[in-house]
């Protein structure tokens, strides 16, 4: 069987032929594919966090599927290919990496890092930008987005220069979402938007502590539905559901979850 990028490109064009094609790729757009382009990138990123290469191997054919398909809808009016596509990379790629490909020099990590981010200025400063912050996506996950946000700002010297300047920053949002909870009668407009401050500043303290706030996140979500989990075992085992459990008694076996693990 013929397997090469080329064929593959083809069988994808096959799919859209209005003839001979399939019925539900012929009414696919681009906006229809968006939930496909989503849930393919979080199952490639479910597969690496598992350490799964078997299931890494073919959600990357899946989200693979998702690039070639889109670029076979821009081809079919005549925009661009996936060519083009490949070739507009390959070209960044070269571009961005001077001290590979050109007379640049990288001893380090954080030496490339600069090379690649000196590049994209000097690109962004050819496009028609009003501000630093405008190619960031609107579409970005909102905790990925605020750190996207906070990191451009910080390149131009906007932030914190101390990390507990930042948690103090913290506590203070806490506390303005306390003092709305306790209004009477509480509005609901103003407590979202508290919270909405207390969360991008838990999202600036988790960049200045060096990790990555949707990662952070996703791990506590791992965390939390394991030891819940636990919970469910634990009441099956003594012929207990959740109606028959009292939250105090809910909160013990938790705790003991916990103290196990650690």
């Amino acid at each position: 069987m013929q397997t090469n990028i080329d064929h593959f490109v083809r069988l994808i064009a096959k799919l859209r032929d209005p003839k001979d094609g399939c019925p539900w790729d012929l009414k696919q757009n681009y906006r229809s594919m968006i939930p496909c382009v989503l849930e393919e990138s979080y199952e490639v990123i479910e597969a690496i966090e598992q350490n799964n290469m078997q299931n890494l191997r073919e959600e990357l054919g899946d989200l693979l599927l998702q690039v070639v398909f889109l670029s076979q809808l821009a081809a079919e009016e005549q925009i661009f290919t996936f060519e083009d596509v490949v070739c507009d990379i390959s070209e960044k790629i070269l571009r961005r990496h001077p001290h590979v490909f050109g007379d640049k020099s990288a001893t380090n990590e954080q030496e490339a890092l600069e090379n690649w981010n000196a590049v994209k200025a000097e690109e962004n400063q050819k496009k028609a930008y009003t501000s630093i912050l405008d190619n960031i996506p609107q579409a970005f996950p909102a905790l990925m987005r605020a750190e996207k946000l906070q990191k451009r700002c910080a390149k131009v010297g906007f932030d914190w220069e101390d990390i507990n300047q930042v948690a103090a920053k913290v506590e203070e949002e806490l506390q303005e979402v306390r003092q709305e909870l306790a209004c009477c009668p509480p509005v609901p407009a103003r407590i979202e938007e508290e919270i909405g401050d207390l969360l991008f500043a838990a999202v600036n303290l988790a960049r200045h502590a060096q990790c990555r706030p949707e990662e952070s996140l996703r791990k506590a979500n791992r965390k939390f539905e394991r030891r819940f989990r636990a919970v469910e075992k634990k009441l099956k085992q003594e012929d207990k559901d959740f109606s028959q459990t009292s939250l105090q008694e809910m909160d013990l076996l938790w705790d003991e979850i916990k103290k196990q693990e650690k």
